[in-house]
């Protein structure tokens, strides 16, 4: 039987953003450590469309986009 709160979707979508936030943390982090152009630019490219998913879940949970919203 599934908790109550794993039935809330911002259950789901808070869980995902912080996860895909620790892996952002620790791409930036390693953008430091690497000396490879090649390597720093998709690190960075990497980044930033996570960067772009938690936005969008965070949309999701506001529901400031059109698409996230309940159509009539």
């Amino acid at each position: 039987m599934m908790a109550s709160s794993e039935k809330d979707p911002r259950h789901h979508t808070q869980k995902m953003k912080q996860r895909l936030q620790e892996t952002v943390t620790h791409l930036r982090e390693d953008i430091r450590k690497v000396d490879e152009p090649q390597l720093t630019a998709m690190f960075e490219t990497s980044a930033e469309v996570l960067s772009g998913l938690v936005k969008a879940f965070d949309d999701y949970e506001k529901k400031n986009e059109a698409a996230w919203r309940k159509s009539a």
